[in-house]
């Protein structure tokens, strides 16, 4: 692709050197580039990229883009300024790439809790519905029925778009992907064109990248804000934050709600640990899935199929077929007669659902014994919360070791510990090692107990001094019984 078309919409401040040059990739990684590329020297939150421009052009830049010109600028490479890359980078990759997301109808979830679900059942139902999906999300990524690994929650705009063009490329009609607030502040999504919308719900998260929750709140705004008004939105309206996320949105803006009038409206009319009986709309529905906040998600699910022009009826036949995400409230059932229950939730509101949930399905019989933990290098705040929220529904607590990055185990479980009283601790065992602390819950459950493992539902490793150490939570239970 010649450099003038890639840098049209990026509103250079200045270019040193000829634009009428071929380029044959864009990158931000300066290791990765080959002869012909277009390097961008991004300035992240841990190094600036601009001091790698020697580095890529050594390995064959023809052209950089950057915020800063460099004093010392090498013969036959163009150097094109903008007012920032972050911008930028997003803009030159979907013109790179081909605008790819105008080719497909592309749509975005974002929330705190339940994007990995409602992008996967929407992926999961638009397939069995008989179209060509692609995948975005935390788990992995998907092209049609291609595995792709996924390394972040949303990745950087470069790959983002490569691998938006392989689905065109592919023939995908849809794909379904999740936004992080990371990804929404740092404008990796930004080029893109989606056509609709999803607000799942806003609790405390990742404030020690935001700071502040309204940052964190204005973050996800963000990502209706820019929704052009032929997309829609589909929000949230049981979410104090619901109607904050779409008060300046273009788009055409649907509720969905378990408690209130809404465009897409749910309860539950019988719940059991197999799944539910559902009220959507009026239609009655058996699903594959426990828990209100479950419900939340199917009604988001059914909406957003709604607002794509499936039929409520074929939507609703298909919500019957599917099952929960990989680690996403995953009962694993005990020849003891107890059972396991498998999830992601690493924030306290999360727990709370999953908690709320378990008990809807004992109706006071039988005991819950939780075992959680927090992540390392991340905010610090949620940890005595998570501790309180887990022992105020639980029968015990053992508290144990998660992703501890680059912090002591024990130091984060004290941070949790420091949020509890005298009483609470009587229900309180604190087991460093995650594996050990997952036999001695599955050691101490009864018949018709359950033992909640949270935290790190589909993940397979943890994250220990920056060494990623193969471990399962399934592994562990299925080995336990």
């Amino acid at each position: 692709m010649v450099l003038t078309d890639l840098i049209k919409n990026v509103n250079p401040v200045n270019v040193a050197g000829p634009t009428d040059i071929e380029i044959t990739g864009i990158n931000i990684d300066s290791r990765r580039i080959k002869d012909g590329h277009l390097f961008v020297a991004m300035r992240g939150t841990q190094v600036d990229g601009h001091k790698f421009i020697p580095k890529a052009v050594e390995l064959g830049a023809k052209a950089v883009l950057c915020e800063d010109m460099p004093e010392q600028k090498a013969d036959g490479v163009t150097y094109v300024q903008v007012a920032s890359t972050e911008d930028a980078v997003g803009k030159a990759a979907t013109a790179f790439y081909g605008d790819p997301s105008r080719k497909l109808r592309l749509v975005g979830v974002t929330g705190t809790n339940g994007k990995t679900t409602i992008a996967t059942l929407l992926y999961n139902m638009f397939t069995k519905l008989g179209h060509k999906c692609g995948l975005l999300s935390t788990v992995c990524n998907y092209i049609v029925d291609e595995k792709v690994p996924a390394d972040h929650t949303t990745p950087d705009p470069i790959e983002l778009n490569e691998l938006l063009a392989r689905m065109v490329e592919a023939g995908c009609e849809y794909a379904f992907m999740e936004c992080s607030s990371h990804a929404i502040a740092q404008k990796r999504i930004g080029g893109l064109h989606f056509t609709g919308g999803i607000f799942t719900n806003l609790t405390r998260d990742h404030l020690d990248y935001h700071k502040t929750f309204e940052n964190y709140r204005d973050a996800k705004k963000a990502f209706f804000d820019s929704l052009p008004k032929s997309a829609f939105a589909i929000t949230n309206a049981d979410d104090k934050n619901g109607m904050v996320m779409v008060q300046n949105c273009k788009a055409n803006i649907k509720t969905y709600s378990t408690r209130t009038v809404a465009d897409f409206k749910g309860r539950i009319i019988e719940c059991h640990f197999e799944g539910m009986y559902l009220d959507i709309d009026g239609h009655e529905v058996g699903v594959n899935f426990i828990g209100k906040f479950n419900v939340s998600n199917l009604l988001a699910v059914y909406g957003a199929a709604v607002m794509l022009g499936q039929q409520p009826e074929d939507i609703l036949v298909t919500l019957s077929t599917l099952h929960s995400v990989n680690g996403r409230l995953e009962p694993i059932h005990s020849p003891e007669g107890y059972t396991a229950v498998i999830d992601y939730a690493h924030t306290p509101d999360a727990l709370e659902n999953v908690l709320n949930a378990i008990h809807d399905v004992l109706g006071g019989k039988g005991h819950v014994i939780t075992v959680c933990g927090a992540g390392g290098n991340r905010d610090k705040g949620k940890r005595p919360l998570m501790a309180q929220e887990a022992v105020k529904q639980s029968d015990k607590v053992i508290i144990t070791s998660d992703n501890p990055r680059f912090e002591e185990p024990q130091d984060i479980i004290n941070d949790m510990l420091a949020g509890l009283n005298a009483q609470q601790m009587r229900k309180v065992l604190t087991i460093v090692d995650r594996k050990e602390a997952i036999r001695t819950a599955c050691m101490m459950a009864q018949k018709g107990d359950v033992v909640l493992i949270a935290g790190k539902g589909h993940e397979d490793y943890q994250d220990i001094k920056g060494v990623k150490h193969h471990f399962d939570d399934h592994e562990v239970v299925r080995e336990c019984f």
